[in-house]
């Protein structure tokens, strides 16, 4: 049998009977407790079969051949298009009609004397056979089953069997044997329509997953095989694009043509391999290889490439030469404590990482990857609850002054106190607050609590400079609220002026920012805020368009200053970075703006800075993101010495 595609049933198997269903009745007349053994699957309207009552024992029984009878009674026997055959209580045929014996192509002669069970495999399951000898002893009132017999002439011959008792004077019991060849073929072509796409002529989902779920079953691979499984599942790239250019006729016709490539894939790696992969269609423009006993990874991989190198030769359909490409996700496990949705989520998600990795390629699960997606997805869910909850807190990172080592800002920093998964930095989360739009809820959250600590500072140490907070903001904010309102209601309800809030935003989203975020800008600046290039010179660095920009300050990135050369003098610095950073001081200067340099984490480094020119350092050397107390802890010191911050 093929590996992607039920057909007759193999020559070899037709050396057995097969035990499909049985139905035994009690001598009573009410059906048998005992649970009716399946040794193979058979369809739902033929195991639904009604019991039928057993007839009274009278005038309507036959009588044994050798008894004496009515002519009209053997004339029926005799001429009845059913087979039949009486059986003795030693289960030995003592008579059978002409249509018996032609059904099992036997000669009727030779039918007498012969036993029963061996004519009609009665003896093949434990059950049933001691259900007939029950029936012989007077024990039971019938028995029916279904059987596939094998015929003289080579072919399978399903049957039906049913075996009812005769008058207790002639004892015995009457064997009726009817071939439901026709129907099990029936219904096995119609199971082949039910189980197969018509547009490929593979099995479909329905019947793909009948094959999972099989394999999965521990009886499966509990005795032999490698007790593994794999499945390769497969989605075209572009293939939309074909449908919607040339049609679904041609669509069709590609998706037949990709079909025929895959089951020879799949019959080229079935001769190296005990088993041929089971070949699918899932839908659409997706399709799935089952590999049962797989051996390995490698084994799944080379499938894999396989499969690629096969879709991406060009495909002739109607006239026209067409080229896709394919993405896939493999997975490779063992199938104990495996469940069918189980793999096929994971192949699913291999699927979406293949097509996010960049298309035309496979990608083999990874545990540690779908684990921080799985906790991605989470976070994700609880993001806007987590603000109604107070999950979330803020920490300051001081901005010191290169000249006097004074504290002249905070940068706020959030963390997020997760129930499960701890403190979270904002590299764990901000992404998914801006992709959901629960970044405005929180970016108001932390502007006001921002705002709010440092008007307190302010208050509570009225004799020292006042400290400003820098706060980022993500370019969503500005595009999906109103920012400018939010912050002058922030500043008008905590009283902090506005010279000292500082706003952050990345030199990517200010950067060729025009229209409502660049008017924005201006009226923030025009209100008195203060404007900060975050990370600046990793993103465009246009230098002409930032002469526009109402900016006030550029936060270097972290990336220059490591750069320098360090206490270490067996390690050398950039020198170049060097340069470019005392340059962007300088042009900084010239336009009238301040630079802080972040990710200070030496003297040595902040001795450069210094030198070079930069206004404010931050980093690790003058402390780590801290609660609002160990900051003011730094308030009213007159030097900040390296590290003072830090726990």
């Amino acid at each position: 049998m093929s590996g992607t595609s039920e057909g007759p049933t193999p020559a070899t198997e037709l050396n057995r009977p097969v035990v499909t269903e049985s139905e035994i009745l009690a001598a009573s007349g009410a059906e048998s407790s005992e649970p009716v053994e399946a040794v193979e699957p058979v369809e739902s309207a033929e195991s639904l079969e009604p019991v039928e009552p057993l007839e009274p024992a009278g005038s309507a029984e036959l009588a044994a051949p050798h008894s004496p009878a009515p002519p009209s009674y053997r004339s029926v026997f005799t001429a009845a298009p059913l087979a039949m055959a009486v059986v003795d209580r030693e289960g030995l045929v003592t008579g059978a009609n002409a249509a018996f014996a032609d059904l099992l192509g036997r000669d009727q002669d030779s039918l007498a004397g012969a036993v029963a069970a061996d004519l009609v495999d009665l003896a093949s399951d434990a059950r049933t056979w001691h259900a007939y000898r029950e029936l012989l002893r007077g024990r039971r009132a019938r028995l029916r089953c279904t059987r596939r017999l094998k015929h003289p002439e080579g072919h399978a011959l399903w049957v039906r069997v049913t075996v009812a008792p005769l008058p207790p004077d002639d004892g015995g019991v009457l064997v009726s044997v009817a071939d439901i060849s026709d129907h099990r073929a029936l219904q096995a072509r119609l199971r082949h329509l039910r189980m197969h796409d018509p547009v490929t002529r593979l099995p479909n989902r329905t019947l793909f997953f009948e094959r999972l779920t099989t394999a999965l079953e521990a009886e499966s691979y509990a005795e032999s095989g490698t007790g593994r499984i794999g499945v390769c599942y497969l989605d075209l790239d572009g293939f939309k694009a074909v449908n919607d250019t040339l049609g679904h006729r041609v669509g069709d016709q590609l998706l037949a043509a990709v079909a025929d490539r895959l089951t020879r894939c799949a019959q080229d790696a079935g001769r190296a391999r005990a088993g041929i992969p089971l070949v699918a269609r899932l839908g659409g423009d997706e399709f799935a290889l089952l590999v049962e006993d797989s051996t390995g990874t490698e084994q799944l991989a080379d499938l894999a490439e396989s499969l690629l190198d096969a879709i991406q030769e060009p495909f002739d359909v109607s006239g026209r030469r067409l080229k896709v490409s394919a993405s896939i996700g493999v997975v490779e496990r063992h199938a104990a404590g495996t469940t069918p949705t189980a793999l096929m989520q994971a192949a699913d998600t291999t699927l979406y990482w293949a097509k996010a990795d960049g298309k035309a390629r496979w990608t083999l699960f990874d545990p540690e990857r779908n684990a921080s997606r799985v906790t991605r997805q989470a976070l994700a869910s609880s993001l806007r609850p987590a603000i109604d909850r107070g999950e979330f807190a803020l920490e300051y990172q001081p901005l010191v002054g290169m000249d006097d080592d004074r504290v002249h800002g905070v940068e706020a920093l959030i963390r997020w106190h997760h129930p499960r998964f701890g403190t979270l930095t904002p590299n764990r989360f901000i992404s998914l607050a801006e992709e959901d739009g629960s970044i405005v809820p929180l970016g108001r959250w932390v502007l006001r609590t921002a705002c709010r600590q440092a008007r307190d500072w302010q208050t509570r140490y009225p004799d020292e400079p006042p400290i400003f907070v820098s706060v980022n903001v993500a370019v969503r904010q500005v595009w999906d609220s109103d920012l400018v309102a939010d912050v002058a209601d922030t500043l008008e309800e905590t009283g902090l002026p506005p010279h000292l809030l500082q706003l952050e935003l990345t030199e990517s989203a200010v950067m060729g920012s025009s229209g409502r975020p660049l008017q924005a800008l201006k009226a923030l600046s025009d209100m008195g805020v203060r404007i900060a290039i975050d990370d600046f010179g990793t993103g465009y660095s246009n230098l002409a368009y930032l002469s526009r920009l109402p900016v006030s300050v550029l936060k270097l990135d972290g990336s220059f200053v490591r750069g320098f050369q360090i206490e270490d003098r067996a390690a050398k610095g950039s020198p170049a970075d060097e340069v470019i950073v005392e340059a962007m001081v300088q042009l900084a200067h010239r336009l009238g703006l301040t630079v802080t340099a972040e990710c200070v984490e030496t003297s040595a480094q902040a001795t450069r800075l210094r030198r070079i020119g930069c206004d404010t350092g931050q980093g690790w050397l003058y402390s780590r993101p801290v609660p609002p107390d160990r900051i003011s802890e730094l308030l009213g010191t007159p030097g900040v010495q390296a590290g003072v911050g830090n726990p």
